[in-house]
């Protein structure tokens, strides 16, 4: 019998810090279903865990499984959405649930190319149900294990704006070979991202690869010099969009977007144009066109 493959000594540590420093968060749970990982999943795009698990775990209650937020409209969806932002993510959670409730026999599958097929389900999110619902060996890189394997490794200050294949390749080298162990890799190396290894003030002192990463070695250099990814907020069409959604959200009944006073800061071209993307999106619904009147 061939011995194991020897790990790297940074991916060793960060799976020892691991298993002593996780989050103990609900969709990591032994009960927690394929479903909830999904969910989760889905959830944690751009959205830090904070405002994610209250909101999760109000959504698990009320559908439990895939085929309970069939059964509801996408309209529900979004209204328990809240303000999650980016309220296209319920929408299409709710089309992956109508999915797998009429294709899967309302069960979320493991295997790749389906994962793939299904609404809002992208090449990350395939891969992180497959680890962490299915314990399958894979390659998760979200933006924190992109920023900790290139600080380690190659002296990034912070990943490129895209993923390459070389990086996919180099990171897919690290994923230990047995399953269980890559797992808790993926997983260790995106929290380490999250609480230590952050992109503008990193902990390193408390990091346990400080004394082996490279860009630490080299001085810690360019972060200074990284441009910053600023979103401005106030004023731009996504706070209006959620402004718009807020309202509607609230509302028992159509509404006349337009007439509302709460709006009545916005120019009106631009709440004109922000409703419009709401309803080409199909986040917003025409109820009477005649009288200016919309809901979810």
């Amino acid at each position: 019998m061939p011995p194991a493959p020897v790990l790297d000594v940074r991916v060793a540590s960060v799976l020892d810090w691991f298993a002593t420093e996780a989050r103990d968060l609900p969709w990591r749970h032994d009960d927690c279903s394929p479903w909830g990982v999904l969910v989760s999943e889905v959830m944690l795009q751009q959205t830090p865990v904070v405002r994610v698990e209250p909101v999760w775990r109000e959504w698990m209650r009320r559908w439990p499984t895939p085929g309970d937020l069939a059964a509801a409209t996408q309209a529900d969806a979004v209204r328990a959405w809240g303000r999650l932002g980016y309220p296209r993510r319920a929408k299409r959670l709710w089309e992956c649930a109508v999915t797998l409730a009429a294709h899967h026999d309302g069960a979320v599958p493991r295997d790749e190319e389906e994962l793939l097929a299904l609404p809002g389900i992208g090449a990350y999110t395939a891969a992180a149900i497959r680890a962490f619902a299915f314990g399958e060996r894979d390659v998760v890189l979200d933006t924190n294990v992109r920023r900790v394997i290139g600080r380690a490794w190659r002296a990034q200050p912070l990943p490129p704006a895209h993923l390459t294949r070389g990086e996919r390749e180099h990171a897919a080298s690290l994923v230990p070979d047995d399953a269980a162990a890559s797992v808790a890799w993926n997983a260790g190396a995106m929290e380490l991202g999250a609480l230590v290894c952050t992109a503008r003030a990193p902990r390193c002192a408390e990091c346990v690869i400080a004394s082996d990463c490279a860009w630490l070695a080299a001085g810690s250099p360019g972060l200074d010099a990284a441009p910053r990814r600023t979103q401005p907020w106030h004023g731009t069409d996504r706070q209006v969009r959620g402004r718009i959604m807020a309202l509607l959200r609230a509302a028992d009944a159509p509404l006349n977007i337009s007439g509302q006073a709460s709006l009545e800061d916005i120019e009106p071209g631009q709440l004109d144009a922000c409703l419009a993307s709401l309803v080409s999106d199909g986040l917003v619904t025409v109820a009477d066109e005649g009288r200016g009147l919309y809901s979810l």
